[in-house]
């Protein structure tokens, strides 16, 4: 399986520590101040990258709904209105860019259309990332291909056909996958952790990750034990915050208890071979009725 670098410091695959990203995505509600809150517990809570998305709203909202109102935080507004309020433009993402270096953080997006990847292009990411959506945009997907970078796919609303027709069509030279539902929040019995393993067999030289939707932190520590290489979980500052991706996200709190948890469980891993630790001599000496010769040598 391979690995692929991603920065300075991180790569992604086999043999490397899960790559933990924190997905602000929208949370942020078209504030920097609050992107920068969500970097900097990220950071803190030891999350190798936060990711954003961008789109091009004229390209990505269907007209049919450009004028269409609702009600938001800042007032009623058409709905192509609130897609621009919350886009974050040239120079958010340069302040972005600047914070994360400073604060040590990889960052990259998920582009939803080839302008998108155009405009992300100016910062140089060392990775993208399609959102589930997107997979059967080939197009897209073509535009980042042409750019000789990692990119992961995330498989959600997918049917097998049509994530065999993206590799088949794109092959495996700097591809990632990623199993996920597309269900928000997506409950435990849907989760269907075993893809990842299935995803791994089909596609050996690939490295396989978990893009998670669930409530819950035990799952997402699953995915590492099973072998994903990345995990991905929408991160938010509060779960009551206005938004369609808050209820699903994980507080900093949690976002510091999964990392810890998914650190734990790869150290907990080892490496398959059996051994006596020092630790268990003690207890050997004083439990055991008969200690064998080789164990008497160990406990020397």
């Amino acid at each position: 399986m391979k690995s692929f670098k991603v920065s300075g410091q991180r790569s992604i695959g086999y043999g490397q520590p899960a790559y933990i990203i924190a997905e602000i995505g929208i949370n942020h509600n078209g504030s920097l101040d609050i992107a920068k809150k969500l970097i900097d517990e990220a950071a803190a809570a030891g999350c190798d990258a936060v990711k954003f998305q961008k789109r091009t709203p004229e390209i990505c909202t269907p007209k049919d709904q450009w004028h269409i109102e609702r009600d938001t935080p800042w007032g009623r507004m058409t709905y192509i209105n609130y897609r621009k309020l919350i886009e974050f433009g040239f120079d958010e993402y340069k302040a972005i860019d600047e914070y994360c270096k400073e604060k040590k953080i990889d960052w990259f997006v998920s582009c939803w259309d080839e302008e998108a990847v155009d405009f992300m292009e100016q910062f140089n990411p060392g990775v993208y990332k399609f959102a589930s959506a997107s997979l059967t945009d080939h197009d897209l997907i073509a535009k980042v291909k042409s750019l000789n970078k990692p990119y992961i796919l995330s498989t959600g609303m997918s049917t097998m056909n049509e994530i065999k027709d993206a590799v088949e069509k794109f092959g495996t030279e700097n591809l990632i996958i990623a199993h996920s539902t597309s269900a928000y929040p997506c409950p435990p019995e849907q989760l269907n952790l075993k893809m990842i393993h299935t995803l791994q067999d089909m596609y050996p030289d690939v490295p396989v990750g978990y893009s998670g939707h669930e409530t819950g932190l035990a799952t997402t520590v699953a995915a590492v034990a099973m072998g994903a290489c990345l995990v991905e979980r929408h991160f938010t500052l509060d779960r009551a915050m206005w938004g369609s991706d808050q209820a699903a996200s994980v507080e900093p709190q949690g976002m510091q208890r999964l990392v810890k948890d998914i650190r734990d469980v790869e150290q907990a891993m080892g490496d398959g071979i059996k051994r006596v630790y020092d630790s268990e001599l003690a207890p050997m000496k004083r439990l055991r009725k008969v200690i064998t010769p080789k164990a008497e040598k160990s406990a020397q």
